[in-house]
């Protein structure tokens, strides 16, 4: 009778035991990852420069670029700006080309900003697309608010530069 109970138990207990080695493996890898700090943790954000072109004669625009940081263990996304001292609020935008080789500004609702790097913003790639109120001095210092969709709000000064240059 007992030959007959080992032999009915083999086939479930084999059936079982490539399933339950998989869940325990698992199990020890995504210990081995939390333990390494990277589990949960949240987009850690800084922005470690802001730079706003100076208005060039009559146009009613210029752009302004941030390079922001993420010592985060999970990304995030810079969904708008902000700041008192423009027309109108600023808009997220990339840089496009058309066939002819004009250039033009394409608005997007957010940009990425990858865990443990970040985000540089350019004029060939994302910029923030700005409306002064009244002229901007070179070297003024302008106040930014940059809003994510995880992390809290950051209040920046963006120096006012000569378009072109990245900083005064």
């Amino acid at each position: 009778m007992k030959a007959s109970l080992v032999a009915r138990l083999r086939g479930p207990v084999t059936a079982v035991s490539a399933p339950v080695l998989a869940c325990g493996l698992s199990l020890a890898g995504l210990g081995a990852w939390t333990a390494g700090g990277n589990a949960g943790s949240p987009p850690q954000l800084a922005v470690t420069e802001g730079h706003v072109y100076q208005r060039l004669g009559n146009t009613p625009e210029t752009a302004a670029f941030f390079t922001v940081t993420n010592t985060g263990g999970s990304s995030d996304r810079l969904v708008a700006v902000s700041s008192p001292r423009t027309e109108v609020p600023p808009a997220l935008s990339r840089h496009r080309m058309t066939r002819s080789g004009a250039a033009y500004r394409w608005p997007v609702e957010d940009v990425a900003i990858p865990a443990e790097k970040g985000l540089l913003m350019d004029p060939h790639e994302i910029d923030v697309t700005v409306r002064p109120e009244g002229d901007w001095r070179l070297g003024q210092r302008i106040p930014f608010t940059l809003h994510f969709e995880r992390g809290s709000p950051l209040t920046v000064l963006a120096t006012v530069v000569r378009p072109g240059a990245r900083r005064t």
